[in-house]
Parts: C-alpha cells; sequence; structure tokens
C-alpha cells in the first residue's frame, strides 16, 4: 500500500487538498467516457472516499453520455455496480450533430462543447456542485503546447475553475498524475476500459502534440514536473506587458 500510496493517492490527495477541489459532504460528479483516464479517476475517489484520505467524506456521482456511437457501456455499468454506484447515463444525438448534420471536418471543440454543457446541466439537476475530470498531467501539457502552436497563447487549463454560467466548478484531481502511471494503474488493476469508436480518435491535432510532448521528454525526462513548478510559480512579471495592448 506504501507504494500505492506514493504513485497514486498521496499527489491526488495533494491536489485536491492544494486547490480546495472537495468540501466535506459535497456532491461531486464524475464525467465518464469508458476511457482508462475517468475510470481510473472513479476508483481513485472511491477509495479516497471510502477511506477518509481527506479527513473526511463526499458523495460521488458517476456520469456517462451516450453519444449515439453505439458504444457498448456494460462493462463501466458493471464496473460502477461492483463499487456501489448507479451509473447514470445520459442519451445524446451529439454524434448525429457533428457528423450527419453539420459533417464537422474537425469535430473535437464542437464535440467537447455539446459534451461539456449536457454534463454540466445534468450534474446540477442530480444536485452536485462539482463535475471531476480525468485529465492528468500530460493533458495540461498537451493543452499548454496547442494553446502556444495554434493560437499563440501561453496557457492550459486550470486545475479548479468555478463556471457561472452553470453554477458548478470543475475540478481535475489527476493533476499531478502522468499518463504512463494511470496506464500502470489500468494494468495492475484491470481496470475496464472501453473502444472509442469515434471516426476521429488517434487522428487529431492533440494526437499530434501528444507525441511532440513525448520527444521533449525523451531528451528532457524531468519536463512534466517542470511544468507543474512553472505553472505553479507563474508570474505576470515575467510575461512582456506591451503598453500598446
Amino acid at each position: 500500500m506504501s507504494k500505492e500510496n506514493q504513485r497514486y493517492y498521496n499527489p491526488i490527495r495533494r491536489a485536491i487538498l492544494n486547490y480546495q477541489m472537495i468540501a466535506p459532504g459535497e456532491k461531486v460528479a464524475i464525467g465518464l467516457s469508458g476511457g482508462k483516464d475517468s475510470t481510473s479517476l472513479l476508483s481513485w475517489l472511491d477509495t479516497i472516499k471510502k477511506q477518509e484520505r481527506l479527513g473526511y467524506t463526499f458523495e460521488i456521482v458517476p456520469i456517462c453520455l451516450d453519444m449515439g456511437l453505439g458504444m457498448d457501456l456494460t462493462p463501466l455499468k458493471d464496473f460502477c455496480q461492483k463499487l456501489g454506484y448507479a451509473l447514470e447515463v445520459v442519451p445524446t444525438n451529439i454524434a448525429e450533430v457533428i457528423f450527419d448534420i453539420r459533417q464537422e471536418s474537425s469535430p473535437c471543440s464542437l464535440c467537447a462543447k455539446l459534451r461539456r454543457g449536457i454534463l454540466y446541466r445534468r450534474a446540477k439537476e442530480l444536485g452536485c456542485s462539482k463535475v471531476a475530470l480525468g485529465h492528468h498531467l500530460d493533458d495540461a501539457i498537451e493543452t499548454y503546447f496547442m494553446n502556444f502552436l495554434f493560437h499563440g497563447r501561453l496557457a492550459s487549463f486550470e486545475p479548479k475553475s468555478y463556471l457561472a454560467k452553470t453554477d458548478i466548478t470543475l475540478i481535475r484531481p489527476l493533476i499531478y498524475l502522468e499518463e504512463q502511471t494511470v496506464c500502470q494503474f489500468v494494468a495492475a488493476e484491470n481496470i475496464p476500459v472501453i473502444f472509442n469508436p469515434c471516426p476521429v480518435d488517434k487522428k487529431t491535432k492533440r494526437e499530434e502534440v501528444k507525441h511532440f510532448v513525448s520527444q521533449i521528454a525523451a531528451t528532457y525526462p524531468d519536463v512534466r514536473q517542470k511544468f507543474i513548478a512553472g505553472m505553479e510559480r507563474g508570474e505576470l512579471t515575467n510575461f512582456w506587458l506591451n503598453p500598446a495592448g
């Protein structure tokens, strides 16, 4: 258990406490896709909750959107039931809107926007004040480089952010965990992973950036930890402030 604490639970607990992600007694929705990251997040938060590793308990509500792609959610439902939860499945027509009606050539941005809107709304209806997503450290780094390379912005997503429109706070408890650590957990604990039938899966700009980050890490192995340090120590005075705006 000491190795598991060091590898998984301590970084997650530290992220939750550092950013005050979960309050005592709070109802937290977990957005599940069937992929390794979000299902691992459910497993970890379940253990943290049941063992009161934060010093208090909280509620968990697993939510999954049915995208209309014919994905078999049975393994995910069974896994949730094994942990003591009923998976809330929300039917949507997102796939039809994106691929059939709008025929998007670059569908990821619109898909994410539609998914988030439905997820936040359902979480609020179920009495949740927080929505936890399975984004890990590699996701944060990739988002940073995507913003830099494609938009000229030096920014990534926040570990915790309040969304005024939906009155929901978005949290990312895996922000200190590397993707490789998640993969090791999935293999060791036989976490169910559902095949993603999306026609553009693994064919996106994010996938290109993922390979780019891997190449950097091959030369500079501590780049991920340096990224955390840089983001948490970031100061506005280190940027060029153009007087002309």
